[in-house]
């Protein structure tokens, strides 16, 4: 009953909110990976982005004012990865706290003699069980090419979403955890293997840091980069195709195909 009242508010509030078509066009500007979208695509990710901002509550920290451009974007990109899976994916919690670039989280942990050890740490981003998402906000291009702190966040969510953040999110009926297992897992290991030898890895090298982290980054290319990671782990891109039911190397590849070659200059 709570859901079903939650989803027609959002829908509601989503209803009484009008952007203007040249609006969302510069924000997409901004979003060049939105064009491996099916073009029918892009009015069901609009509108489930209004939606999104209907349910939650983002709050600027350290001196962020938090503009519609800000809002739109944010929002595009974390409701991208649920396009096909629902906004009830996210449905346990409602904050976004949003930092003016890479922020400080005090940590603290206790070795084996008991001993607490403090720190901090800084970070781009980070998702709390129950709690909110916090991102950092960096006015202009992205500077760290590849990497999508909001899609990496919210698929930290996803993960979360049927407990602890190990690299297994909720999945559909169609996919079950022995076959995603035998995905991840080889890919895992085999990048860990590699980052430990020092290679220089076209994907990001913080994804050997844990299964959740390795399950967000992978996250972040299937989106951003998802050629180079249907090539790297081409298992792993199956597997997330069929989990978020999207195939953006597809489009990739076909917008490759369509860009006219150059004539080639004579001396």
């Amino acid at each position: 009953m709570f859901s079903a009242f939650r989803r027609w508010r959002r829908q509601r509030t989503a209803d009484r909110r009008t952007v203007p078509p040249e609006q969302w066009d510069a924000v997409e500007r901004t979003l060049p990976f939105l064009d491996f979208l099916p073009p029918e695509d892009r009015p069901r990710l609009r509108r489930m982005a209004l939606e999104f901002l209907a349910d939650k509550e983002v709050h600027g920290a350290e001196g962020v004012v938090i503009t519609d451009h800000l809002l739109l974007s944010i929002a595009l990109q974390a409701c991208l990865p649920v396009l096909n899976i629902g906004l009830d994916a996210y449905a346990d919690w409602v904050g976004i706290i949003v930092y003016p670039g890479d922020f400080v989280i005090p940590r603290h942990f206790a070795d084996e003699n008991g001993v607490v050890h403090e720190y901090e740490d800084e970070v781009l981003g980070e998702a709390w069980e129950g709690g909110p998402v916090l991102l950092s906000w960096f006015e202009g291009e992205n500077p760290f090419d590849g990497i999508n702190v909001v899609i990496h966040e919210f698929a930290h969510k996803l993960d979360m979403g049927n407990g602890e953040v190990d690299g297994y999110p909720c999945l559909p009926a169609h996919l079950s955890a022995s076959d995603w297992a035998r995905a991840f897992q080889p890919a895992f290991d085999d990048f860990c293997a590699r980052v430990d030898r020092g290679e220089d890895t076209a994907l990001d090298p913080y994804a050997a840091e844990h299964p959740g982290e390795f399950f967000a980054v992978m996250s972040e290319a299937f989106f951003e980069t998802p050629g180079l990671l249907k090539s790297e782990y081409p298992a792993v891109y199956q597997k997330l195709s069929r989990y978020f039911g999207q195939d953006p190397a597809e489009r990739e590849a076909q917008s490759a195909r369509s860009v006219p070659l150059l004539p080639s200059s004579t001396l």
